[in-house]
């Protein structure tokens, strides 16, 4: 393998690795959204009455309505953990293949 390879090999490892970085950051903060969706369904279940903020205005909402789109936005929230997990698998596969190439590459020169 040439030095340009090598060089190649190691940016693009540089790459996997900083795209593993950035999926791990979003899943982080999905996990922080389904972790305030669930507090909030929860305190719902226990509250008499419901209100969602709109447009930065506080309003009465209805009950049942604000359970069923706060579930769908769980569900959702839930999915996208789930499609980074499947992601952020490939790219650490991806990484530890480049990574055992580029290191077994550096032991045949020393």
């Amino acid at each position: 393998m040439s030095e340009e390879e090598e060089e190649q090999k190691v940016q693009q490892l540089t790459l996997l690795e900083q795209n593993l970085q950035n999926t791990s950051l979003q899943k982080q903060s999905f996990h922080l959204q389904l972790l305030e969706l669930e507090s909030a369904i929860k305190e719902l279940e226990d509250s008499p009455e419901a209100y969602k903020i709109v447009a930065n205005i506080m309003i009465k909402g209805n009950k049942e309505q604000l359970k069923k789109e706060l579930v769908e936005k769980k569900d959702i929230v839930e999915l996208r953990i789930k499609s980074l997990e499947k992601q952020e698998a490939k790219l650490r596969e991806k990484a530890n293949e480049l990574q055992k190439e580029v290191l077994g590459n550096f032991e045949k020169k020393r």
